[in-house]
């Protein structure tokens, strides 16, 4: 079960006006409670909200803060490929591989670890480029273009928007 199925879950509860919504097969459970949802009146003025939601797919560990100990690693959740988009300004014709979702970006799998990718690498579609933490997911970001990074345009551990730029790479 992906983010986005848990998201078109929310919206149905939403839509279909149900008070709870309870599911479970072993691995995952979830329980979502709709806006109509209350435990003494019946009625609650608040938007649909996911109350537990283990893991669907194997993760990482949360990461802590980088001067803490390794995070414990597993396979990573799968994640949508960034976008990659021609830079029309300044920056010549470099291509920009974006950030497919909100969260915070790692340029390495723990603290310890080398980065993925540094200024100078070459990289292939398909290539891991970074790490996204959302929701505690870790989810890897594959590149969706070939070429050579130019320029890291976001610093690790930083918060991160959807579609935020971040690489620069030269596809010559």
């Amino acid at each position: 079960m992906t983010i986005e199925d848990i998201q078109q879950l929310i919206k149905l509860v939403a839509k279909k006006d149900l008070s709870e919504f309870k599911y479970s097969n072993g691995e995952i459970k979830l329980h979502i409670r709709g806006k109509s949802y209350s435990k003494s009146s019946g009625v609650s003025a608040q938007p649909p909200s996911i109350i537990n939601v283990p893991s669907a797919a194997p993760t990482y560990a949360a990461m802590p803060a980088p001067v803490a100990a390794a995070a414990v690693q597993q396979d990573p959740a799968p994640a949508a490929a960034p976008k990659a988009e021609k830079k029309a300004d300044d920056e010549g014709n470099y291509l920009t591989v974006k950030s497919p979702m909100i969260g915070t970006f790692y340029r390495s799998s723990s603290p310890d670890k080398d980065a993925y990718v540094k200024v100078g690498d070459s990289i292939t579609k398909g290539d891991t480029v970074c790490v996204v933490e959302a929701m505690k997911l870790f989810n890897e970001i594959e590149s969706e273009i070939s070429g050579k990074i130019v320029k890291v345009l976001v610093e690790d551990a930083q918060p991160i928007e959807y579609d935020q730029p971040l690489f620069l790479v030269d596809p010559s």
